[in-house]
């Protein structure tokens, strides 16, 4: 596992090297873990919204880095 971003020191985006699937991240912290499909920016899993709307604006930010690194570790 590997943390990309930290969000308001409590939330994490994680990118898992032995994740299964569609390319993903988790957002993960204080009880919660999101999925979010980097294809599409949907979200599975609830949190609070101002949290999943940083989230959604910096993994659109760098999806292109994100999506690199899950197919070097899922190829």
């Amino acid at each position: 596992m590997t943390s990309k971003h930290r969000i308001r020191q409590k939330y994490r985006i994680e990118l898992r090297e032995h994740d299964h699937g569609a390319a993903h991240v988790h957002l993960t912290g204080g009880g919660i873990d999101v999925l979010i499909w980097l294809e599409t920016l949907e979200a599975e899993g609830a949190c609070p919204l101002n949290v999943k709307t940083d989230a959604l604006a910096w993994i659109a930010a760098h999806r292109d880095e994100l999506m690199e690194d899950w197919k070097k570790w899922h190829a």
